[in-house]
């Protein structure tokens, strides 16, 4: 058992290619699995994401308040973080006052903010358009300060299984600087770095329906975020809106989400304008890479 989970890891070390490869799955007559960059009889495309899906439509929503012939659009934010949004009105029948181009703005932390007013141009007749709301934790303003960051468990020491720019699922805009470590399940996870605990899920089991099982994402006081995934359901040990120091007690790691097997994935993140995109950041200490283990091989 673990040589098979060393042998997985081992696919997702470190790279410095951003291409993708095509990883293939395969299991023999004693039900033992493989993993391969090499086809073979009977194996499968072995597809793995680390994708990031945080549903926010319920803490971030467009709302119209109605009042003899005028209609104000409020964009209601509930999240402990501020959230930068683009309104755009189209479809305009009997309305005056819509913008031209889309509206840009940060809307504040737990606020309700009013974008645009619209007013009828024949008094008495309806309004009729089609407003679309575009949004992105965080604010785009300010600069990131520098940081190395301690490691963000207890124990060890662990590996690291896959890096920056990783091949395999560190190559997208959010994720391309993740690190994934490799940890025994119930490990436990600390803050790295100071601030605000803005998103949690805690109920995900298994692979889950939300791609990054469970996770904890905390703002710091420079904008940039940091989040902690796949980890053990009901382990969160925090609440949305609590701050947190570094070492705080987060969680415990877990193998919940799209995950390759035990580990944490842990990444930086900040709005760089209507958009999360993952950024380089430093641990305070080495951590290893594990052995480059031949692929396919027990």
């Amino acid at each position: 058992m673990l040589a098979r989970l060393l042998v997985l890891c081992a696919l997702f070390i470190a790279s410095t290619s951003a291409v993708a490869v095509t990883i293939y799955k395969s299991k023999d007559a004693y039900g033992v699995v493989s993993y391969s960059d090499r086809p073979s009889r009977g194996a499968k495309v072995f597809v793995f994401r680390d994708r990031m899906d945080e549903r926010l439509e319920r803490q971030v929503h467009l709302s119209v308040k109605k009042h003899k012939g005028t209609h104000s659009l409020f964009v209601r934010n509930d999240l402990y973080a501020p959230v930068e949004v683009e309104l755009s009105v189209r479809g305009l029948n009997n309305v005056r006052g819509a913008p031209a181009q889309p509206i840009r703005r940060v809307v504040p932390a737990r606020s309700n903010t009013r974008l645009v007013q619209l007013t009828a141009i024949r008094a008495g007749k309806p309004l009729t358009y089609t407003p679309k709301l575009k949004y992105s934790l965080g604010d785009p303003a300010g600069a990131t300060l520098a940081y190395r960051y301690p490691l963000p468990w207890r124990g060890g020491p662990f590996r690291l299984s896959q890096g920056a720019n990783g091949r395999y699922s560190h190559y997208g805009p959010k994720n391309r600087y993740a690190m994934d470590i490799a940890m025994p399940e119930g490990t436990l996870i600390i803050a790295a770095r100071s601030g605000i605990v803005v998103k949690t899920e805690n109920r995900q089991s298994g692979r889950g329906t939300n791609p990054s099982g469970n996770f904890v994402r905390v703002l710091h006081d420079d904008g940039t975020m940091g989040v902690y995934l796949h980890l053990k359901r009901g382990s969160v040990r925090v609440r949305e809106g609590q701050r947190v120091m570094v070492g705080s007690a987060l969680a415990l790691s877990g193998n919940t989400g799209n995950s390759s097997g035990p580990h944490l994935h842990f990444v930086v993140q900040r709005n760089t304008g209507l958009g999360l995109v993952s950024i380089p950041y430093q641990f305070s200490q080495p951590v290893g890479s594990l052995p480059n283990f031949a692929l396919g091989r027990q």
